[in-house]
């Protein structure tokens, strides 16, 4: 059955600006018990920086977190985005196309509202998916 992104996905996301220390983001991660935070100058969407992104781009760099901002290691422009009217099938596509896990969800004036994830669409399909199920886990903390 098919839905409309509003329906699934996660909102109110977790925002920095550019100028943000890796570190600052990471602890916000933490904090927030999520993998991802959009990264937005004056409300509107610059990149998206996920835990791989901090990895792959910052650590294994050899970049030091507490000067290295998230400007320079996030996903950068264009970043794939959805509206809340979309359907799960096209989130579906775009993920698949893209290769990501998970997508910002903006508005008509491409203010960002919400994030939908890989984990969001299997609850939605099958709500007893072992997917969903570990979507739905509280983390280890």
């Amino acid at each position: 059955m098919t839905r409309r992104v509003r329906d699934v996905m996660s909102p109110a996301p977790v925002a920095v600006e550019p100028m943000t220390t890796v570190s600052r983001a990471a602890r916000l991660m933490r904090e927030e018990d999520v993998g991802d935070v959009l990264v937005t100058y004056d409300c509107d969407l610059f990149g998206v920086l996920t835990d791989r992104d901090i990895v792959l781009r910052g650590v294994a760099d050899g970049r030091d977190p507490e000067a290295t901002t998230v400007g320079s290691v996030c996903t950068p422009p264009p970043v794939v985005t959805l509206g809340p009217d979309d359907t799960t099938d096209r989130a579906a596509e775009l993920m698949r196309h893209h290769a990501v896990r998970r997508i910002p969800v903006v508005d008509h004036g491409g203010v960002p509202v919400g994030v939908v994830s890989l984990g969001d669409l299997a609850a939605a399909d099958d709500p007893h998916s072992a997917l969903a199920d570990i979507s739905r886990a509280e983390t280890g903390h």
